[in-house]
């Protein structure tokens, strides 16, 4: 009996925590969970690893000036045109307040940045899109800044780089809007007969009106893993032709496979690349015979 009386399991005690007691939460933004393989790491180790997720490489979306930091050298990069500002063209109701909000959001004007910089020391003209600010969408101010940084490029006799991120054209701006298209790849042709070098880097997502236009123009066309590049949206596309598309349809990787593409380049590796690029398409002057 008194074996079994020692051997008796203990009584846990509880204790009872008043309904009003502060609650230690997390602070909001120290962890991120990636969307692919559901694995929560620190928001500030994923910053450092260019937005790759740790476990599977998923890329996660950056934001227009952190891609510029991972890709400009130091102390190289001048914003330019930063002050073309939106207006309401067609008047759509309530437009400039959403606008505003975007701005106070994204702390960014327009959903593309502009601007002249140094790759591993090659002068360069870069337009970075923002997916954060009313979804990357092409309106008036987004292609009167790349149509002058491109014409700035030709200027300069240097190259043109442009990371895409885009929703498509944007609805509140009507034709205004998709009349970029036009313009915009009617400055590339004439930088294009001109010898300039441009090179179109796709990131997620490029659809729309965007991919219609200047994102497929390049003398290289570059995607980044996983990125969804396309026109219309798959069950748009299902219920047109009645057929059911394969699962990896409108991926980068496709894209490559179908030949609509030229690489598929990780993150991590692209600065590398984009310099071997760089250095070919440099001018060598004149042969010596």
């Amino acid at each position: 009996m008194i074996k079994d009386f020692f051997n008796k399991p203990k009584k846990r005690k509880y204790v009872t925590v008043p309904s009003d007691a502060p609650k230690h939460d997390v602070p909001e933004g120290i962890m991120t969970k990636c969307p692919q393989c559901k694995k929560i790491m620190y928001t500030k180790e994923l910053k450092k690893n260019l937005h790759i997720c740790l476990h599977c490489g998923y890329h996660h979306q950056m934001s227009a000036y952190e891609r510029i930091e991972s890709l400009i050298d130091e102390g190289t990069f001048t914003e330019i045109n930063a002050e073309l500002m939106t207006e309401n063209p067609l008047n759509f109701p309530h437009y400039l307040e959403k606008i505003e909000k975007d701005r106070q959001k994204s702390k960014l004007n327009e959903a593309v940045v502009t601007g002249i910089g140094e790759i591993n020391g090659y002068k360069t003209a870069i337009a970075v899109m923002d997916a954060k600010f009313r979804m990357g969408s092409m309106g008036s101010v987004v292609g009167e800044k790349i149509v002058r940084t491109v014409e700035e490029a030709d200027r300069l006799g240097i190259p043109f780089i442009i990371f895409t991120a885009s929703g498509g054209a944007r609805m509140q701006e009507g034709i205004v809007s998709l009349m970029q298209m036009a313009k915009t790849s009617a400055a590339l042709k004439r930088f294009s007969d001109n010898g300039g070098l441009f090179i179109s880097v796709m990131t997620h997502p490029t659809t729309g009106g965007v991919s219609a236009s200047f994102a497929s123009l390049g003398d290289y066309n570059f995607a980044e893993p996983g990125a969804l590049i396309g026109f219309a949206g798959r069950r748009i596309i299902e219920q047109t032709i009645r057929e059911e598309l394969p699962e990896d349809f409108q991926t980068a990787e496709f894209l490559l496979k179908h030949g609509q593409l030229d690489d598929v380049i990780p993150r991590n590796e692209l600065k590398d690349k984009l310099t071997v690029l760089l250095d070919i398409h440099q001018p060598r002057g004149e042969l010596a015979w």
